[in-house]
């Protein structure tokens, strides 16, 4: 009996003991990983389908496509590599309506439309044009145009994100653009997709803004940022500023840990600029955050 009892503390203890390495994330972040498409944009369109299968291979399973996929097209690559578009970044003109003169362009409807077709569940809109940045009031007719735009996709099932760079943190506190905007997007139909790099390269804490905007982002780019790189309001940084995930100063452990805790949902790679082939930043970056213990 003593022998069995003994067998049995040792079997209790040990399942506590791996339940407890689970929970801290041993052995790696478990986390599904996607690729934002724009990362391979200069080699994608030279062979698409093996560029896909490449990206299938080192192990992400999720994808971020650009305007410039067509889904349609790519749809049976996907499947074939059991990759899945979670969610897609729109062309700017199908929010706020400015599209150059005689151009033949998709609307909002359409690219919900085509989202539903293919399970996509995220409409993302990317960026603020340099021209159309300035006045706080362009902002909130953006911000404006965003819910409208949000609830169209609310009412198809689907989820409208903003995607950060720089710019949006300066200038005064309660008077920059991310601040317009976190006041009047509503909070139902609006969420972020947060671009961690971007927010540290204006000298914004990833940690801090993560817990700032809980419940509000289910969408994160993860990229890493040079070590000593000053803080800017512009994205137009050096090309060496981009660094694959584990390769600068941004701190991933606590980052991740935040995420898992704010409702984060999807996690992104993403790197602007590579030093070459972008597949091989994509590649460094997965090995690391697979072999992080959180």
């Amino acid at each position: 009996m003593q022998s069995i009892e003994i067998n049995r503390r040792t079997l209790l203890g040990t399942a506590a003991a791996a339940a407890g390495l689970t929970t801290l994330g041993f052995g790696g972040f478990k986390h599904p990983l996607g690729a934002q498409l724009y990362t391979v944009r200069s080699v994608i369109g030279k062979n698409e389908e093996e560029t896909l299968k490449r990206i299938a291979a080192l192990g992400y399973s999720e994808l971020e496509t650009t305007g410039r996929d067509n889904l349609d097209l790519l749809a049976p690559v996907l499947a074939k590599y059991r990759l899945k578009a979670v969610s897609t970044h729109l062309d700017v003109p199908m929010i706020t309506g400015k599209w150059p003169d005689g151009a033949i362009h998709p609307t909002l409807a359409q690219a919900i439309e085509t989202a539903k077709k293919h399970g996509v569940q995220y409409l993302v809109f990317p960026y603020v044009p340099p021209q159309m940045r300035g006045s706080a009031d362009g902002y909130r007719a953006l911000a404006d145009q965003l819910n409208e735009a949000g609830a169209q996709c609310h009412k198809a099932g689907l989820t409208l994100a903003y995607h950060n760079h720089a710019f949006e943190f300066g200038g005064a506190q309660g008077e920059r653009p991310i601040d317009i905007l976190n006041s009047r997007l509503d909070k139902k139909l609006v969420f972020f997709e947060l671009d961690l790099f971007w927010v540290s390269v204006a000298g914004h804490d990833p940690v801090k803004m993560l817990k700032e905007y809980k419940g509000r982002v289910p969408l994160i780019h993860l990229k890493d940022k040079k070590a000593g790189t000053p803080v800017m309001f512009d994205e137009r940084v050096p090309k060496e500023t981009f660094q694959e995930v584990g390769s600068g100063e941004l701190d991933f452990p606590n980052i991740l840990r935040t995420a898992e805790t704010v409702g984060v949902k999807h996690y992104f790679v993403e790197q602007d600029q590579t030093p070459g082939d972008p597949v091989d930043s994509l590649a460094k970056s997965y090995k690391y955050l697979r072999g992080l213990s959180l």
